[in-house]
């Protein structure tokens, strides 16, 4: 899978050229992107169960199909005292990729100027530790009739959902969000800030970025090199259950930032800077609308902190998914 892919909902998909000394413009990358389209390769979908020859193969010790990692009685939501939403502090982080330093980095990662890495400040807020996975977007489904597509849950129900469109990714988080404000066991500190004006929504890519690379702009999640023990799901032929990877060194503890499926954000596709507010504008908008974190699919170096790619708000495709943050919007 090419990096920073356009995914089109007719099946059509491109990819920019890599960085270098002859880098072309950002909005004619962005331009060139939109021109060139490639036949799709039909993805094909794995048998219920999963677990295709060639793999990743996950850390050893409990995996996440222990159903006691979830509650049944909380829409299958991991058993944590906040239900798996992690808090990630205020602060600046090094957002973008220099390919000085990073000579993998690709033209749509890199800010105009001098300067292709630049310092962001966020505001706090709290992301899902995993990917939402398929008995999460099932018992979604269940409970609205929401009409899923074909794919979305064919997989294991601690494999994270795939196969769902950016407005199904919308439609899930505005019924999560709505259900935590109404549920009488929401924890405290999540019913605190639902109360007093933040919702849960797709991450923008500022937020998902600084969950992915911390503070100190490191290339992957864990650190400047791919390295072994493998820490994420790349290079293989299928998803794994959502925290399969163990990675200490991983910033705020969160699973699968890079790989196992392309994570769908509430940001518009274009060129850095993302703006003030992260990129995010009206979901209303007619936009193509940013992916991060590369797939299962792919190569090492498509699952770097600052791959970047873009989708349809229709298209669904077996490598996508997603998580979700709880913001002040």
């Amino acid at each position: 899978m090419s990096p920073a892919r356009i995914v089109r909902a007719g099946g059509a998909s491109a990819a920019p050229e890599p960085s270098g000394p002859g880098r072309i413009a950002p909005w004619a990358a962005l331009a060139a992107l939109l021109a060139v389209a490639a036949a799709w390769i039909a993805y094909p979908v794995e048998p219920e169960g999963g677990g295709a020859a060639g793999a990743p193969v996950p850390a050893e010790g409990p995996g996440l199909g222990d159903p006691s990692r979830f509650r049944s009685d909380a829409w299958f939501l991991p058993d944590e005292p906040l239900l798996g939403f992690v808090e990630v502090g205020a602060g600046v982080f090094r957002m973008g990729s220099d390919p000085r330093t990073d000579p993998l980095a690709f033209d749509n990662e890199a800010w105009p100027g001098a300067e292709a890495q630049r310092s962001v400040e966020t505001e706090a807020f709290y992301i899902g530790r995993y990917e939402v996975t398929v008995a999460q977007f099932r018992a979604f489904a269940a409970e609205t009739a929401y009409p899923v597509g074909d794919q979305a849950l064919r997989r294991p129900p601690d494999h994270p959902v795939a196969g769902v469109s950016w407005t199904d990714a919308i439609a899930y988080a505005t019924w999560l969000d709505e259900t935590l404000r109404e549920w009488s066991g929401t924890p405290g500190r999540l019913s605190e800030r639902l109360r007093g004006g933040w919702r849960i929504s797709l991450p923008t890519e500022t937020q998902w970025e600084k969950a992915a690379r911390g503070s100190d702009g490191r290339i992957y999640p864990w650190g400047d090199a791919p390295g072994e023990p493998r820490r994420a799901n790349y290079g293989g032929t299928t998803t794994t259950p959502v925290g399969s990877f163990d990675c200490p060194a991983c910033p705020f503890g969160l699973s699968d930032m890079s790989g196992n499926v392309w994570e769908l954000t509430r940001s518009p596709y274009g060129p850095y800077p993302p703006g003030p507010a992260g990129g995010a504008r009206s979901l209303e908008a007619d936009a193509l609308w940013v992916m991060r974190g590369g797939s299962f699919t792919d190569s090492a170096r498509n699952v770097r902190a600052a791959i970047r790619g873009g989708v349809d708000p229709g298209a669904r495709r077996g490598f996508i998914g997603f998580r979700v943050v709880l913001a002040r919007f």
